[in-house]
């Protein structure tokens, strides 16, 4: 095996890593801001659930697309930061929400 290829496989795997430690924690942050949500039914927490679950979402998307379906990197990157984009807008809409 090539150093460069050495070096792709553990980029890979500690990427593998990462957006599953993502994917945990971003959905435990969506659980209880859901949570919160819906015992005081106050619609900017349920903005804010959401926007976190759309970047949770996205992350994943992100990563499946480029380790299962094959998706060039490059193109992968753009999902997410894409997703991430809409993420972070309904998160500010939360913050200005009523």
């Amino acid at each position: 095996m090539s150093p460069h290829a050495e070096t792709a496989a553990e980029v890979t795997t500690a990427l593998a890593i990462v957006k599953t430690l993502i994917l945990i924690l971003g959905t435990v942050i969506t659980y209880y801001a859901f949570k919160a949500y819906r015992r005081t039914q106050n619609t900017a927490l349920g903005a804010l659930a959401l926007g976190f679950g759309t970047i949770t979402l996205g992350s994943f998307l992100a990563g499946v697309a480029t380790d299962v379906l094959n998706v060039p990197l490059a193109l992968g990157v753009l999902i997410e930061s894409l997703i991430v984009l809409v993420g972070f807008v309904i998160i500010a809409y939360s913050l200005y929400a009523r």
